[in-house]
């Protein structure tokens, strides 16, 4: 089963900036960790990170889900410049309540210059039936939240004007 969470906001900057900070900035600083969900403090493998096809590893810090370390693998699927992002997390490596693995899609359009809408939707996907009204409670109200906490954080990156990592 697959649970899909749609949420959007409006960046006031360059399309550029607000299609890569996400992306290409520094993770830790977007995922900083929420309730059950342990922030982010490093990548290994990332040396082509951005590119179609490729991944890093993902490693956070110990919470009182996780016991801290590698966490899952990121890859980015698509790439349309200034446009969309489509990602995949998974290779979980504790149990994400039933989860198997996460698309995340990042949409940027210019309504006019420096002001651009982005629409943030994740897929989290489940094959447990048991664990069906957990995972769609988790998705509907923890991760729903976890999104917006994300997009603040992109905020706050875009107008310190974080610099990119990667390409």
């Amino acid at each position: 089963m697959v649970f899909k969470v749609k949420i959007s906001t409006i960046y006031y900057c360059s399309l550029e900036r607000a299609f890569k900070t996400p992306m290409l900035c520094d993770v830790s600083k977007v995922h900083s960790g929420f309730g059950m969900m342990p922030r982010v403090t490093h990548c290994t493998g990332d040396e082509h990170w951005g590119k179609p096809g490729f991944s890093k590893k993902v490693f956070v810090a110990k919470s009182w889900t996780q016991k801290g370390g590698f966490a899952s693998v990121d890859k980015v699927l698509e790439r349309v410049e200034n446009k969309y992002w489509k990602i995949e997390v998974s290779d979980f490596q504790s149990w994400m309540l039933g989860f198997y693995k996460f698309t995340g899609e990042w949409q940027t359009t210019e309504l006019e210059p420096g002001k651009i809408l982005v629409e943030y939707t994740y897929a989290l996907y489940a094959n447990n039936a048991l664990l069906y009204p957990l995972n769609w409670l988790f998705a509907k109200v923890f991760w729903k939240i976890y999104m917006k906490k994300v997009l603040e954080n992109i905020r706050k990156m875009i107008n310190e004007k974080e610099p990119y990592l990667y390409e």
